[in-house]
């Protein structure tokens, strides 16, 4: 579906309207009088902005090509701020993915890619990092148009984080080696880090092209061929930018995309028996799935990045609007939707009343609307069942008895918008506690000191992430070493630079992304032992 292409200034020129917010899911709840007393108007377009972009790909990437699917099924993928579709996009299934698998398998077997010197590797991976620096407004507007994230932080953050995950990828392509060791014996023994094969890759919804990147960035480093699947609900970046990786020079099947739902696309990569690696960031129940799924196909190598309930610990000696400030970020950056969230805001009872009460306030100040308006700072959440999961979460925080101090209902009558949410006086047992909502709704706790604070914490299946504040180095010490997760973030949240590995303890994943770490993903050790006669020295 092809859309008029505007000026960006026209980004700035659409009127807004109040959209009156209804409080049906106070009506009954012991909370209803200060429920109704901190709702506030939210402001969205009368008339969505027309994005600045054009959608050109919909179609398979298969073999260097775009394909349409083997069955000619499409499915439509919407815009949240209406539910309208923005586009029909090829349904890939199992034959789409042998073929992909196929021509994944060729490149490989056959192909220049992995013969390549890491050098030329790093040229064109290069080339594919200026590539996306030149497209970065229109990649940025696919990305909101179709995920509902804000224009402003997409095209200034997001796709230059790709952009420079590109570049540091492309500058390990020819600095992978492998190592030559000592024997007791007369031995000569070299250690050889050989490309995997095939590597699947499925992709989640919330960070569509951040994730390409984390994906195949490392995966062709290493001198593999890829077969992704994008998700279902945002497909758009993804195909654009692998019609750009190949303009940079990438041989036809080493990257392959195919669009397509999980319980068939999805599936018949993590079941296929020619597909050597596994990769999936996603629910930690689907992960569950692929992880099966891959044992009992042919034991393939699985990566996995799952879901997450992370801590945001305030200490007593933090500056409180800062802590508040910062623990705001931490929720509701990208509509609440990002796997390591700090979802459970655990404050110290010294500090908590003031912060409750200053968390209130800026979740009432926070600009939700088009996300390509300027200035707005939370859009729609990405579709319809999200939307529904978090309003269910609502109802369960208002029923459990937390108190709702701010937000609670839909804004509008059209899109997926919700209101920023925020309940104090949440205990641990209460599902908005434990489980994941991936959405607007910030739960503050109370805590009085640090050993509790300790063990409520780690008090979870999930150990992806986990943020601090404080200026205490002896806290700060403790702390770092005492919360079992695969990130803490002093002072911080969501740095997510380049260098920086990334992944979970117990039920949030298996292996890291990103940094040195993430080559190991996509690298086999071989050991390589040859007798020597009369050697001269050993």
């Amino acid at each position: 579906m092809a859309m008029a292409r505007r000026l960006a200034s026209s980004l700035l020129s659409h009127s807004f309207y109040a959209a009156r917010c209804s409080s049906s899911l106070f009506r009954g709840a012991r909370t209803h009088d200060r429920a109704l007393g901190v709702l506030r108007m939210f402001s969205i377009a009368a008339e969505p902005i027309t994005p600045p972009v054009e959608v050109h790909h919909t179609q398979l990437l298969i073999d260097g090509k775009f394909v349409d699917s083997a069955s000619g099924r499409t499915f439509p993928t919407l815009d949240p701020r209406t539910g309208e579709v923005i586009a029909h996009v090829a349904e890939g299934d199992l034959e789409d993915i042998n073929r992909a698998v196929s021509a994944a398998r060729k490149a490989f077997d056959e192909g220049p890619w992995p013969k390549m010197s890491g050098y030329e590797r790093s040229h064109i991976l290069y080339r594919f990092a200026d590539l996306i620096e030149k497209h970065n407004d229109e990649i940025a507007a696919l990305e909101t148009w179709d995920g509902g994230k804000p224009y402003e932080h997409t095209a200034q953050k997001e796709i230059p984080m790709v952009t420079r995950l590109m570049r540091y990828y492309a500058g390990w392509a020819d600095k992978i080696h492998g190592l030559v060791v000592p024997a007791d014996g007369p031995h000569h023994v070299q250690v050889l880090h050989e490309p995997i094969g095939v590597a699947g890759q499925i992709i989640p919804w919330n960070f569509p092209l951040l994730m390409f990147g984390w994906k195949i960035g490392p995966a062709l480093a290493c001198g593999n061929t890829v077969v992704l699947k994008t998700a279902e609900q945002t497909p758009l970046s993804a195909l654009y930018v692998s019609k750009l990786l190949h303009e940079a020079g990438l041989p036809a099947g080493v990257l392959n995309v195919v669009s397509g739902f999980g319980p068939t696309a999805g599936a018949a990569i993590a079941s296929h028996m020619d597909v050597d690696k596994l990769v999936f960031t996603g629910s930690t129940d689907t992960g569950k799935i692929v992880l099966e799924l891959a044992a009992r196909s042919n034991l393939k190598r699985v990566t996995l990045e799952l879901g997450g309930k992370s801590p945001m610990i305030i200490m007593d000696d933090a500056d409180v609007d800062q802590a508040v400030e910062l623990a705001h970020s931490a929720l509701f950056f990208n509509q609440g939707q990002c796997c390591c969230a700090g979802s459970r805001t655990f404050v110290h009872e010294r500090v908590y009343d003031e912060f409750v009460e200053k968390s209130k306030a800026r979740a009432l100040k926070r600009v939700v609307g088009d996300p390509f308006k300027n200035g707005v700072e939370q859009g729609p959440q990405v579709d319809e069942k999200q939307f529904k999961k978090i309003m269910h979460y609502i109802k369960s925080g208002i029923d459990s008895g937390a108190t709702l101090v701010a937000g609670g209902d839909r804004i509008g009558d059209k899109g997926f918008y919700v209101q920023p949410t925020v309940f104090s006086d949440v205990k641990d047992e209460m599902a908005i506690a434990r489980e994941d909502i991936f959405g607007p709704v910030q739960s503050i706790l109370k805590f009085k000191d640090l050993h509790e604070v300790i063990q409520r914490a780690n008090a979870t299946e999930y150990g992806l992430a986990a943020g601090v504040f404080t200026n205490d180095m002896n806290t700060a010490n403790t702390l770092m070493r005492a919360l079992r997760v695969g990130t803490v973030w002093f002072n911080c949240f969501h740095v997510f630079d380049a260098t920086i590995p990334f992944g979970g303890y117990k039920m949030s994943g298996q292996g890291r992304e990103k940094g040195i770490d993430s080559l190991k993903n996509y690298l086999q050790v071989k050991a390589v032992v040859t007798s020597l006669k009369n050697p001269a020295w050993l």
